[in-house]
């Protein structure tokens, strides 16, 4: 199994930080609401960042580290891969 810590954001600039098991479904129940709270509240929709771990400790810990920078960090992460905050989930089969 593979799991995923990810980065969402919104057309504001909301950044979210979250980890799941299943990365395409996980940005489909984002993109269409089926979460309530935090995303859902504040339009945060657009995959623009990811990385994957065999192992859900790192991957939890992963997710603790990111949560934990400062928004500035988490821009420069992202604008390395990501440059353009292109949606990534665009590219899942469906």
């Amino acid at each position: 199994m593979v799991y995923h810590v990810y980065i969402l954001a919104s057309a504001t600039g909301v950044l979210y930080t979250g980890i799941t098991n299943h990365l395409e479904h996980r940005a489909f129940q984002h993109k269409c609401n089926f979460v309530p709270g935090f995303t859902s509240e504040h339009t945060v929709h657009r995959l623009v960042y990811f990385e994957g771990f065999r192992d859900v400790r790192a991957a939890i810990a992963r997710e603790k580290q990111l949560k934990g920078w400062r928004r500035e960090k988490k821009l420069v992460l992202i604008r390395y891969t990501n440059p353009n905050f292109r949606d990534l989930s665009a590219d899942f089969a469906r």
